[in-house]
């Protein structure tokens, strides 16, 4: 990864391929910017944005920032059209697409000399992903935090499965928080990574304090996948949790569990600080997480830690 002729590095002009993934209340222009600043690309999370909401954070990213960035784009958002348009009147150069079929906005975004990047959770949709002309694909393992694939491939399978699949630059995405992740990564054939649940516990995530709190003190198994008849998503166990995990396990309709999730239960949690009734989304690697540092420290930090661990092994050899 850390090759001059790096697709990753190449395809988005950043010096360190590492994209700090666009999460739903947490990844506004403050973090986006710092990232990229740093040297990674940032990505603005327009998930949990209205359309006004996310113009007004990519032009303060713009402002905030010389360097390439980015929009990540769940394409189940409901006003989906609106952000489309909002991205090209803004001229934003890359966008991370997310939740639904590529082949709908990837054409749209192509003819603009938008860079698109799509991410999977599996070899068949990776394919889908590379023939509807994505630039790049993002396979993102089960352990990741939010929603998630229903197959449940971890990082290690789902990775190298990939690789042998498509062409395409390939970011790895689901557990990684150090240096040593990373290594590993690439020995799957990542040409890069997506970094989540480390930059939440990040001074410029736009999360609640207390449910950062939460992230760092979390242990090792504190997280599972939910809501696997709506759409799996990675929770922290707590109250609400609970609810649906007993919800589930007495055989609850669909419409009980939509009843039961609600409006707005990601905001309640993990913007507004509701530790208990909100829904706090988070992968397993939270378990590896101790303190709360700005971002371009962990940035700098996790790079720094690969390549003293590549380093380290090449002279063993």
């Amino acid at each position: 990864m850390d090759s001059p002729h790096n697709r990753i590095k190449k395809l988005f002009n950043i010096e360190i391929p590492i994209v700090q993934a666009g999460m739903v209340w947490t990844s506004g222009w403050r973090l986006a910017s710092a990232v990229s600043n740093a040297g990674g690309l940032g990505l603005i999370g327009a998930g949990s944005m209205y359309p006004d909401v996310l113009r007004e954070h990519i032009q303060k990213c713009k402002a905030a920032t010389d360097k390439p960035f980015g929009v990540n784009v769940p394409l189940l958002y409901p006003d989906i059209d609106k952000l489309m348009a909002i991205l090209v009147e803004e001229g934003v150069k890359i966008v991370f697409t997310s939740a639904g079929n590529p082949s709908t906005w990837t054409g749209f975004l192509k003819d603009r000399g938008i860079t698109v990047v799509h991410v999977v959770s599996s070899v068949k949709f990776a394919r889908k992903a590379e023939q509807a002309g994505v630039d790049a694909v993002v396979a993102e393992g089960f352990e990741a935090g939010g929603h998630n694939g229903r197959e449940e491939t971890t990082t290690l399978v789902l990775v190298p499965l990939v690789r042998d699949a498509v062409s395409v630059p390939l970011l790895a995405a689901g557990g990684i928080a150090d240096g040593r992740a990373i290594l590993a990564a690439e020995a799957l054939g990542a040409e890069g990574v997506q970094v989540g649940s480390r930059f939440v516990a990040s001074h410029e995530a736009s999360v609640h304090p207390d449910f950062k709190q939460k992230v760092v003190e979390a242990g090792e198994g504190d997280t599972m996948l939910t809501l696997k008849q709506l759409t799996p998503v990675r929770l922290i166990k707590n109250k609400f949790f609970f609810q649906v995990d007993e919800a589930e396990k007495r055989g609850a309709s669909v419409e009980e569990l939509k009843a039961l999730l609600g409006r707005a239960r990601a905001k309640r949690g993990m913007f507004e600080g509701d530790l208990d009734e909100g829904e706090l989304e988070i992968g397993q690697v939270a378990a590896a997480i101790r303190d709360i540092r700005p971002a371009a420290e962990i940035l700098r930090g996790m790079w720094n830690e690969y390549l003293a661990l590549k380093r380290k092994l090449c002279s063993a050899s």
